[in-house]
């Protein structure tokens, strides 16, 4: 009788042990799947707001724009003056 109670003794703390390993590794993977999914929101942002610089960068008149406030690029008679702000 003692034999059985050990053998099923055993085989239940084995069990129980085993059931205590794959919750804790379940719980550890939500909190991956929490954080992999804040960081799919902040990707999808980034994702948005580099296609909407490609959109603008389509247009002529916004790349010269940017390119004589950026880079100090100027037209043909144009002078560029620079102000330091203080």
């Amino acid at each position: 009788m003692i034999i059985i109670f050990l053998f099923f003794g055993t085989i239940i703390s084995t069990l129980g042990y085993t059931l205590f390993l794959n919750l804790k590794q379940v719980n550890d993977m939500r909190g991956e799947l929490k954080d992999l999914k804040k960081m799919e929101a902040t990707l999808t942002e980034k994702e948005e707001a580099t296609l909407a610089d490609i959109k603008k960068l389509s247009d002529p008149l916004y790349v010269a724009r940017y390119a004589r406030e950026k880079y100090f690029y100027s037209k043909d008679g144009e002078l560029i003056l620079r102000i330091e702000d203080k």
